[in-house]
């Protein structure tokens, strides 16, 4: 085993085939765990060999295969900037041992990964092995990466069809080809090595593959040529993607692109590369969908009959937008459709099933030319709803809002206090942080009080879980310290009467000096008062829901004024 090989506890932990936590609990409750030898503190790196001498002397299991030591070779033999050359190096050796045209260059020249790769293609075949490198290789660098999740690539591939040939201008690692099925495969992506990777993805399963490094907008590489469908999740708000010098490009069917509308290029570039008939699938911030700059060429699409749906994915988006270019001498669509998919990505197959089986169930286009030609699908939510209906059950649940304030009275006198730092000097609390989105994730139990930067804090139940980035867990001597006296101190921290701050210093938060008994009296209240806000909360939100529907009732006459 490679002795310079390191390790995250994210990478333990899946080795180990156990959560993070676990890890987390390992280092803490065994001295002999082995020490970081590098990485950050909050993001510790650990010998291979070292982590493993310690789990086999437990007699704990540790799965080293030859996929997981080739991963941590490739990562032992340079900095990370370099590791997605050396990940597509291993690549082209896979495609070598699986015949694929091209030549290994030789550059992988550490005679201990050549063996690894080598036992990986015997046991596993090229293609699963290079696909397990890619694997590690995205979760290493997921922050940083952008790629087109599984679900959404698989249900954008749906919606076109099947296809025998795709094109995807701006393709990444190729996840949306390799969804499509298409035997041939057309695309770009202005990352060399990025457009290397999806190369080999690509060709070691038999794909024909014709892709460029260059930036598609500026440098197109198939101009003339068109596909059967494109796919298509571009790059969001880049500023700098060649407006100027691409004012009288052909490709501006529509309309020159505003300045600050990248994504209207990227459609138009992909309608230019589809066939008539043919269907393009593209992903769009949902901004794009209303955007004042945008609506002249919105509303060249829609008199074309080029959109054909927009399709809200999540509440924070993207949207799906699904095109089609028009067929010269065709009579264009009179309907769109315009929708959100809710909880279950599969939902958009069912609402694009029944547009297609009745299209008269869509918005109509010409109702949408108005002065905004907006096409974002929560604008028509209002009016597909019943909104008679709707504002009588919201009115029904307002009213069921009843906030009741605990009891106060006024004290006579005020308490000494200590802080939360010298109650973890003193052992009654034990205080555990999840700086980063990469470190180690506490674990919350029942019983211990957890809490943001800002002072949220609540007291945790049920069964241990891992907190999130961002938060504290407060692990309390429940004999002399309440869990809901300290989750109410945290609280008060964070409201403007007690600081002006927004970020809270919890070592200098104070707390009143009483016995555990006056704590828990406390405690009580301070959870009561919890609810309260909670209970407020809600009743604004629901209040501003009721709101809504009672002006769009009204205005679309659903609702008439009471007597």
């Amino acid at each position: 085993m490679d002795d310079d090989a390191t390790v995250s506890a994210a990478d333990i932990a899946r080795l180990a085939g156990v959560g993070r936590a676990a890890v987390s609990n390992w280092r803490r409750r065994y001295p002999d765990f082995p020490p970081p030898v590098g990485g950050t503190a909050s993001s510790p790196l650990f010998g291979l060999s070292a982590v493993a001498g310690w789990f086999r002397a437990r007699g704990k299991k540790f799965e080293l295969s030859a996929g997981e030591r080739a991963w941590q070779r490739l990562r032992a033999l340079g900095d990370d900037l370099g590791l997605a050359e050396r990940v597509s190096h291993a690549g082209g050796f896979f495609a070598v041992q699986a015949g694929v045209s091209g030549t290994f260059d030789g550059r992988l020249d550490d005679p201990e990964l050549l063996t690894l790769l080598n036992e990986m293609t015997h046991r596993a075949g090229p293609v699963e092995s290079f696909e397990l490198l890619c694997r590690r290789y995205f979760e290493a660098h997921s922050r940083r990466l952008s790629a087109t999740p599984e679900p959404v690539a698989e249900l954008m591939a749906r919606l076109v069809g099947p296809v025998s040939a795709v094109l995807d201008p701006a393709c990444g690692f190729g996840a949306l080809a390799l969804a499509s099925g298409a035997k041939t495969v057309l695309g770009q992506d202005s990352d060399p090595m990025t457009a290397s990777i999806a190369t080999l993805r690509l060709r070691l399963r038999g794909i024909e593959a014709e892709v460029y490094a260059v930036d598609a907008l500026r440098e197109d590489a198939f101009a003339g040529r068109v596909a059967e469908a494109v796919l298509c999740d571009p790059p969001f708000n880049e500023r700098a993607w060649g407006h100027d010098e691409l004012v009288g490009d052909a490709r501006w069917e529509y309309g020159l692109p505003p300045r600050g509308e990248p994504e209207l290029a990227w459609v138009q570039h992909c309608l230019a590369h589809v066939e008539p008939g043919g269907a393009v699938a593209i992903l769009m911030p949902g901004a794009a969908a209303g955007r004042r700059s945008g609506k002249r060429i919105r509303g060249n699409l829609l008199r074309a009959g080029a959109v054909r749906a927009v399709v809200t994915l999540t509440s924070a988006g993207p949207d799906l937008w699904l095109l089609r270019r028009p067929v010269p001498g065709q009579r264009p669509p009179s309907t769109v459709l315009l929708a959100e998919a809710g909880d279950e990505l599969s939902t958009v197959d069912d609402l694009w099933q029944e547009f297609h089986e009745h299209p008269e169930s869509g918005v109509r286009i010409i109702d949408l030319l108005d002065d905004d030609v907006d096409l974002t699908p929560a604008r028509r939510r209002g009016r597909d709803e019943d909104l008679g209906q709707a504002f009588q059950a919201v009115r029904g649940r307002f009213a069921g809002l009843v906030p009741r304030l605990p009891p106060l009275d006024a004290a006579d006198t005020e308490p000494a206090f200590t802080t939360i730092g010298e109650l973890v000097k003193a052992g009654v609390v034990e205080v555990r942080h999840a700086a980063r989105a990469d470190a180690d994730h506490p674990t919350a139990e029942a019983g211990d009080v957890v809490a943001s930067v800002t002072g949220t804090a609540y007291v945790h139940s049920g069964p241990p879980e891992a907190v999130g980035p961002g938060l504290t867990v407060y692990r309390v001597d429940p004999e002399r310290l309440d869990a809901d006296f300290l989750a109410g101190c945290l609280r008060a921290a964070d409201l403007p009467a007690a600081s002006a701050s927004t970020r809270i210093d919890s070592r200098r938060v104070r707390i009143p000096r009483v016995t555990i008994g006056v704590q828990r009296e406390y405690g009580q209240v301070f959870r009561r008062l919890a609810e309260f806000d909670a209970v407020l909360r809600e009743t604004a939100e629901t209040g501003r829901e009721l709101v809504r529907l009672g002006f769009a009732g009204l205005v679309e006459g659903r609702l008439r004024p009471g007597r």
